[in-house]
């Protein structure tokens, strides 16, 4: 008898993946979500669940359930998983003030994404940097140019960065109502925008009126859009850290703004809950407050404690269910527990992955980006002129195309190799390095200067790359882990730019490559044309060259404003936005927001509105009529402000609440229509509450902010209007 029920019982356990393999509803498309999410949990032990919490999920054999690793990059194209279209960086990005044109460049990066993981399944890779959840897009607030990660930001207003923000994230997770092409990230929640070195303990002290009027709206405009992530800062708000504050996951994200995907740490935050910020004594004890106040995901290990957070009863194994529950959703929505095929995003192939077509958008988009900062007639330049002259520490490398954060391409196109493509046969072009990027030269010799002062124009390639300004570990030169404390240019690139100047009568034409704001009025002085064309991506070279020789007309903005100097700023670890960016800020910059010329003049006229009285609850239509007065065809980003009566609380100066990129050709002429909603018309008072004050509403509308200064740099002179607003 003993001898059958052994055989009997071997017989059972060889059939037993097959039954069990029958009735593995987490992997039949055809089933609802929550019962493949509740399908899935309840085959798991408490162990299995509490790996499946962090980043490196490992795999779980006897359910055929391979390993994940949730932890990939897509800032401005796929990154750090081989060769990918590099786009501009985001700082680039946001100067287009073109959500359509980031839709489409978010689109192919999701394309690239979904073909690179469609290929690596096939082959049975399971690759870090290699899956389909993307922790991007950094809609943190740029509120101080001393920040090194600002250049992954769409800038320091909360409006633009919403839109560009919403932009991003619909074309990466793709239009399908039951599937992700790939799930987008909302990052780093909240309030988070330096120091670098002290992120892992600073505490982040900002009012509910600055966390409502400039902190959350991108979050919370990114909730709305159905973005599937958020991650959770690593400093702490006001005493409590990110990834175990029960108010900004639970009561803002969840319960206030109705979020419905999943939340994960920055990398070894958790940890930083005990280790750094001593909120608690144990890792045990910060898995219990992560997980207890809606943490889903853990990027670290310290996750691991929460078997015996559970046994001593800090948390419990339901809290565990919630959070993978969350998680097991998006993972379906990606298709990763479905056979392969089912899902639609399956047949992206190999073909889309650093395509022609990807190429042309990133040309586009770097085109689009730069901002024509000064042009005393220099620009556009003739591509036969006899003679050019190509120097500076950023014209042949790299590292001034791609930021952070970045892939890898196999035809970057420097600044020099641009400029070089287009200069005419039969006219000279030279190219010296001529000195380095942030050191004095060691050899005393000068052959540069000399011999550019022989040629009829000097293009001088300045500024910052990704070595001076970066994330903590990032920027290999930085003494202050990626911040720029010192806001100038390095003092030997200026005094480069002096000597070149030195009784010389040509054009002088200065490329300025960096993610953040930084110290130009020299370089303004001694430059007769300035561009800033950012971390401009792999046709950077080619996009400058196109509006250096006038095939493109300049057309970006400046999504951050460059003061004169820090002096004007708030101290850096002041998080009041009080004396902040263009919307706080009374002192005079020395670039505005918005600001940036072109090769033609616009003219505004006839600002009207439809309405001269409003209540409250009211909308209101408001247009301008834009001329291209010029010769030259040219886009035009058209910006509305809004400016409501000043109240005894802190209130902004002007508000972006409207854009609208458009062309137009010479002598032709559009009217440009905005739609002001109550929303639109809202500031916040002190308790952190929406408020619309009465009093007179101006609006302006104009190609910059609001701003004199702007005016004094050659900008457009905008049309301003107002409306009543009553009770």
């Amino acid at each position: 008898m003993k001898k059958y029920f052994l055989n009997f019982l071997s017989i059972c356990l060889l059939l037993a993946p097959v039954f069990q393999g029958k009735s593995q509803v987490f992997k039949d498309p055809t089933k609802s979500v929550n019962a493949r999410v509740n399908d899935f949990i309840s085959k798991l032990t408490l162990d299995e669940k509490i790996n499946q919490l962090m980043n490196a999920t490992p795999a779980i054999p006897r359910l055929g359930v391979p390993s994940y690793n949730w932890w990939n990059e897509a800032l401005h194209g796929v990154g750090r998983s081989g060769v990918a279209t590099v786009f501009p960086q985001a700082i680039g990005e946001a100067a287009t003030f073109d959500p359509a044109l980031l839709k489409q460049v978010s689109s192919a990066i999701s394309d690239e994404a979904r073909a690179s993981f469609n290929i690596d399944r096939k082959r049975g890779y399971e690759l870090h940097y290699g899956g389909l959840s993307f922790w991007t897009p950094n809609i943190n607030i740029f509120r101080d140019p001393r920040w090194g990660r600002g250049q992954e930001t769409y800038g320091e207003d909360p409006f633009l960065t919403s839109q560009m923000g919403v932009a991003f994230v619909q074309g990466l997770q793709g239009d399908n109502p039951n599937y992700l092409k790939a799930a987008a990230c909302a990052k780093h929640f909240a309030v988070y925008s330096g120091p670098e070195g002290d992120r892992h303990s600073f505490n982040a002290i900002a009012t509910k009126l600055d966390l409502h009027e400039t902190y959350f709206p991108a979050f919370k405009a990114l909730v709305k859009a159905g973005v599937e992530s958020v991650m959770a800062a690593y400093n702490a708000v006001n005493g409590i850290p990110c990834s175990g504050n029960g108010y900004l996951l639970d009561t803002v994200l969840r319960q206030d703004w109705g979020f419905k995907g999943h939340i994960v740490s920055d990398c070894d935050a958790v940890a930083d809950i005990f280790q750094f910020h001593k909120t608690v004594e144990t890792p045990e004890a910060a898995a219990a407050l992560a997980i207890n106040n809606g943490l889903d995901l853990n990027c670290g290990n310290t996750f691991t404690a929460l078997d015996n957070a559970v046994k001593q009863g800090l948390t419990t194994e339901a809290k565990i269910d919630s959070a993978l529950a969350n998680l097991t959703r998006t993972r379906i929505k990606l298709g990763l527990f479905n056979p392969v095929g089912t899902d639609p995003y399956d047949k992206i192939g190999a073909d889309v992955i650093n395509s022609e077509a990807h190429r042309q958008l990133a040309l586009k988009a770097a085109e689009e980006s730069i901002v024509l900062l000064k042009n005393d007639g220099a620009l556009p330049l003739k591509n036969d002129l006899p003679k050019y002259f190509i120097t500076g520490p950023n014209a042949s490398t790299i590292n001034a195309l791609i930021g952070n954060y970045y892939g890898v391409n196999n035809k970057m196109t420097t600044i020099l190799e641009g400029i070089a493509g287009q200069v005419s046969k039969g006219s000279q072009l030279q190219f010296k390095q001529g000195i380095m990027l942030n050191a004095p030269n060691s050899n005393p010799e000068d052959w540069t200067t000399g011999d550019a002062k022989e040629c009829d124009v000097i293009f001088a390639v300045l500024g910052i790359d990704g070595t001076i300004e970066g994330e903590e570990g990032d920027a290999l030169a930085s003494s202050t882990y990626g911040d720029r404390l010192d806001y100038n240019l390095p003092k030997n690139q200026i005094d480069f730019l002096k000597k070149l100047r030195d009784g010389y009568k040509g054009k002088i034409i200065t490329i300025i490559t960096g993610g953040s704001p930084m110290n130009l009025e020299e370089v303004h002085k001694l430059s007769d044309a300035v561009l800033l064309v950012w971390y401009p991506g792999e046709e950077g070279g080619n996009a400058v060259a196109n509006v250096i020789f006038g095939r493109v007309s300049p057309s970006g903005k400046l999504p951050v404003t460059f003061p004169m100097s820090l002096d004007q700023l708030p101290a850096f670890t002041d998080y009041s936005m009080k004396g902040r960016t263009y919307r706080f800020m009374s002192d005079k910059p020395m670039y505005p927001f918005g600001f940036g010329l072109s090769y033609t003049n616009f003219i505004y006229k006839n600002n009207k509105t439809d309405k001269k009285e409003i209540t409250k609850n009211q909308s209101f239509d408001v247009e301008a009529t834009v001329t291209n007065s010029g010769k030259v065809a040219s886009d035009e980003v058209v910006q509305m402000y809004l400016s409501v009566a000043q109240q005894d609380y802190l209130t902004p100066l002007y508000s972006l609440k409207g854009f609208k990129r458009i062309s137009l050709k010479p002598n032709e002429s559009k009217i440009v229509h905005f739609t002001v909603t109550p929303q639109e018309m809202q500031i916040y008072n002190t308790d952190g509450k929406a408020v619309i004050p009465n009093g007179e509403l101006k609006i302006y509308i104009g190609g910059s902010s609001p701003i004199e200064r702007s005016q004094e740099l050659g900008a457009s002179k905008l049309v301003a209007a107002s409306v009543a607003i009553k009770n």
